[in-house]
């Protein structure tokens, strides 16, 4: 189903704790799904599609091409959620914040208000249709402070799948809110991404562990097929 590709940066004792303590099987999602993408903007990817450390000369957060590589799959998804009738929302970090959530230092910066505009874009890849809702947000989840949870309640969803970066900052604090908010979680593996190869992996196995089901993009588009057949049956 998926790679499970974390297994490389376990040590010895975690395999043999994983054999004992692991998690063996999915969960399970519910029969009504709502697709949730996460901070899929420029600032995060570039204008172009370039390796990560030449990117990162005009795009100092970029993710590289790992990243566009997670858009595409990221695509590919969207596009099966609407022709299911999915429920899609994009959550994107808010312009201008007053202060900002990472507790790191920053060089001066030497972008141009309008670079930083641009960067704060949705990708077209994945850009919001008509009836799509856009929440802001000013923390690294996306249930902090915004209407997403009251959005998801009025549609009577109960299962969130979730694409977008970065898998070990705001993909896993809206993963840990949902999953609290008593959501059943799904992250999908090819459709998140991060700047450290260590730190996407191994939040990928935390929150498959304890928050959410990890699965594979072709597993999500199964799934929301299935969800939008039996709607179909049903009208």
């Amino acid at each position: 189903m998926t790679s499970r590709g974390w297994e490389r940066f376990l040590s010895e004792r975690d395999k043999e704790h994983d054999k004992l303590r692991g998690k063996q099987e999915l969960a399970g999602f519910g029969e009504k799904p709502a697709l949730v993408l996460i901070d899929i903007y420029y600032s995060v990817l570039g204008l172009e599609r370039e390796e990560l450390f030449e990117s990162m000369k005009t795009w100092p957060g970029s993710t590289g091409l790992e990243g566009w590589e997670a858009v595409d799959k990221t695509a590919e998804l969207l596009a099966v959620a609407r022709e299911n009738q999915i429920p899609v929302f994009h959550v994107k970090g808010m312009d201008n914040i007053i202060k900002p959530w990472i507790h790191r230092k920053r060089g001066p910066s030497t972008m141009s208000p309008e670079m930083r505009k641009k960067g704060m874009e949705i990708v077209d890849e994945v850009k919001p249709i008509k009836g799509e809702i856009v929440i802001e947000k000013s923390a690294p989840s996306g249930f902090q402070g915004t209407p997403l949870s009251f959005q998801l309640v009025s549609l009577g969803i109960d299962t969130v799948i979730v694409c977008g970066e970065t898998t070990s900052g705001c993909i896993r604090a809206s993963v840990v809110d949902g999953a609290t908010q008593r959501f059943k979680m799904g992250v999908v593996e090819e459709g998140v991404f991060d700047r450290t190869e260590s730190s996407h992996w191994m939040n990928l196995y935390d929150m498959h562990q304890k928050y959410a089901d990890v699965v594979g993009v072709e597993y999500a588009k199964e799934y929301f097929q299935r969800i939008g057949a039996a709607k179909k049956v049903t009208i």
